[in-house]
């Protein structure tokens, strides 16, 4: 599936629903993307764009068991089998943009608040924030790094992940599937490290 410059930008601003199990079964592992792309808005499904190495780098690390192709939009199936696992997907900020850097620092702190009363709700074991750069503008943490944090986060344990974007150029699909491997560890979803 395809898209045109016109048909993509027609999506600016259009809302994403988070990707959640239903309410009572558990979520064991919340990632946290900074806001949509465009692509992500045309298809409904996070982390859509072809570029980008998210469902790739789950896959290898084990994490899901199946692969995920959503560049055309997750199918139910895909959703149910995500979902199942524990693992859900919500954004700092709701709206889509071609680029995150047009999103404002306002828009990312009142998306960590928002953030805040989600993980209050669903209270999974474990938060993901990918991108560590939206993590610092929406929290204020200037020096915080990739990794497990010292604090938890409404309960949490909270880890900032590298961005899964194609623009993100220090990364692999290897290298992004041990960074997502560590907290899918620590909510207990791999192999030998159940809780």
């Amino acid at each position: 599936m395809g898209f045109t410059r016109a048909e993509l930008a027609s999506f600016q601003d259009a809302v994403v629903p988070d990707l959640l199990p239903e309410p009572g079964t558990p979520l064991r592992l919340l990632f946290v993307g900074i806001n949509p792309g465009l692509w992500t808005a045309a298809t409904q499904t996070h982390f859509a764009h072809p570029g980008n190495r998210f469902y790739p780098a789950l896959l290898r690390a084990g994490v899901l068991d199946a692969p995920v192709d959503p560049s055309g939009g997750m199918t139910d199936a895909d959703r149910a089998r995500f979902t199942a696992r524990g693992l859900g997907i919500t954004n700092l900020a709701p709206r889509a943009t071609a680029k995150a850097s047009e999103l404002t620092t306002a828009e990312l702190r009142e998306g960590g608040a928002r953030l805040r009363a989600l993980v209050r709700d669903r209270r999974p074991a474990v938060v993901a924030v990918a991108g560590v750069t939206a993590y610092r503008q929406a929290f204020g943490r200037r020096d915080a790094q990739v990794g497990p944090q010292p604090e938890p986060f409404e309960g949490a344990e909270l880890w900032v992940v590298p961005n899964p974007s194609g623009l993100n150029a220090h990364e692999t699909t290897a290298s992004l599937a041990r960074a997502y491997a560590a907290p899918a560890a620590a909510a207990g979803l791999l192999a030998g490290n159940a809780r």
